[in-house]
């Protein structure tokens, strides 16, 4: 990582965290933030998309909503880039503040509500982006406002598939009003079918599902021939243990107190896919130990997001030098190995 980059970090901290975010995807964007020189491990090597990516951490939706900086995200060592969530129109968001650290927590609050310039603006980011270096995928959700889930969803997956890897449907933001109510077995189940792409296509769940609703979300998604499952999105619900400022903010809660029901979440989905789908770990990771854990639990692939908000891009080969270590010292010879291999 460059040395601006690690001077840049603490200063970032101290600024409003959205202006926070502004910048940082500036100055990625401007090549500020080096590069990751270090060829991967290859005990860490995963076989996904269609393709073989270089380690199982992603940077998860919501980072780079309009696809502006995946070549420059490509550079610091991830595996994989989820770009978005883009909705058909662009749209504002909510009303600012809508992101609040919680740092006590190693938290972060939001409500952004799909604030993104729209389909149009997406693919022609998206276009540019290079797949030869990085593999890509593609968050697509719906508008707040004049949406027709039935419409929306087809039209947007099948804009972005010639452009990505894998796709990603989002029906789990707590942000749009109405969203989760597509975690429904009739709702989901239309909108599944009336999408059509040649790429492994996925669907984001809430972590506050309750346990019947998953056993059906899973059902669904094998009955539809989904690729899998990306567990999990941010929760509405507030731990007691919260101690930051912000904590009593609407909207949903991500970072270190996500780690422990999204695992648990990831696991029963992993007993009740039977293997048949593919799971992707997200929630509350930033550390080596939490990403084993997660594959572990049974994910094939895991994604960060405020763990990298707060650890900044020094964090990416930590975590894969860690990830490792801890394979060898277990006796996996590869990730594939460990996936649901329990802890």
């Amino acid at each position: 990582m460059s040395f601006a980059t690690t001077l840049a970090q603490p200063l970032l901290r101290r600024l409003d965290p959205e202006l926070a975010h502004d910048l940082s995807l500036r100055a990625l964007r401007f090549g500020l933030a080096g590069r990751d020189k270090a060829e991967d491990d290859p005990i860490l090597a995963v076989n996904a998309f269609g393709r073989v990516l270089p380690n199982p951490i992603g940077l998860a939706a919501g980072f780079d909503k309009n696809a502006v900086a995946v070549n420059a995200l490509g550079r610091l060592g991830f595996g994989f880039i989820e770009a978005g969530t883009v909705t058909p129109c662009p749209q504002p968001g909510n009303a600012r503040p809508r992101l609040f650290r919680l740092a006590e927590d190693a938290a972060v609050i939001n409500r952004m509500g799909f604030n993104n310039a729209g389909i149009g603006v997406f693919t022609g980011n998206l276009a540019r982006a290079d797949r030869a270096a990085i593999a890509i995928g593609a968050n697509v959700g719906i508008n707040k406002q004049g949406a027709n889930p039935l419409v929306d969803y087809p039209a947007l997956v099948a804009a972005v598939s010639p452009l990505a890897d894998y796709v990603t449907i989002n029906i789990s933001s707590p942000n749009t009003p109405g969203l989760r109510d597509l975690q429904s077995e009739a709702r989901l189940t239309e909108i599944l079918q009336a999408v059509r792409t040649d790429k492994p296509l996925f669907v984001k769940i809430a972590p506050d599902l309750a346990e019947a609703a998953l056993e059906t979300i899973i059902a669904v998604a094998k009955t539809q021939g989904i690729a899998g499952l990306i567990i999990s999105n941010t929760t509405i619900t507030r731990p007691d243990s919260l101690r930051g400022h912000h904590r009593t903010e609407s909207g949903g809660l991500s970072g270190a107190p996500l780690f422990g029901p999204s695992t648990a979440m990831l696991a029963r989905a992993h007993r009740l896919a039977g293997g048949r789908l593919i799971l992707i770990g997200a929630g509350g990771v930033a550390t080596p130990a939490q990403v084993f854990a997660k594959i572990l639990a049974g994910a094939s692939l895991v994604q960060i997001y405020t763990g990298f908000a707060y650890g900044g891009p020094a964090l990416i080969p930590r975590l894969k030098s860690g990830l490792a270590d801890l394979l060898r010292a277990r006796g996996f010879a590869c990730v594939g190995d460990a996936v649901g291999a329990g802890r």
